[in-house]
């Protein structure tokens, strides 16, 4: 049973804002790394504090900070930026 990918709002918006390389770095490794996978903890870390029960996954600079929802196999997709301001407010 493979997880599919899902954007919140937040993060389409947020992707939206990206240069065009950086955008398509990001869209490349959803594609290759997350989607259709099997076990999304295997390469992601899990989050603590205030965070917590957000999974990290890492794209050079830039940070993608996901749910994972077992029950519907979907990793859904919170929050996208750089690793200096993604995990703040």
């Amino acid at each position: 049973m493979s997880y599919h990918i899902k954007f919140s709002e937040t993060a389409k918006k947020q992707l939206g804002k990206f240069d065009g390389f950086t955008r398509s770095q990001i869209i490349e490794y959803v594609e290759r790394e997350l989607n259709n996978i099997d076990n999304p903890r295997r390469i992601g870390k899990g989050l603590k504090g205030k965070l917590k029960g957000l999974w990290r996954y890492e794209i050079g600079k830039y940070r993608l900070l996901c749910s994972i929802e077992d029950d519907t196999l979907i990793i859904l997709i919170v929050k996208i930026g750089h690793r200096r301001e993604v995990y703040r407010g």
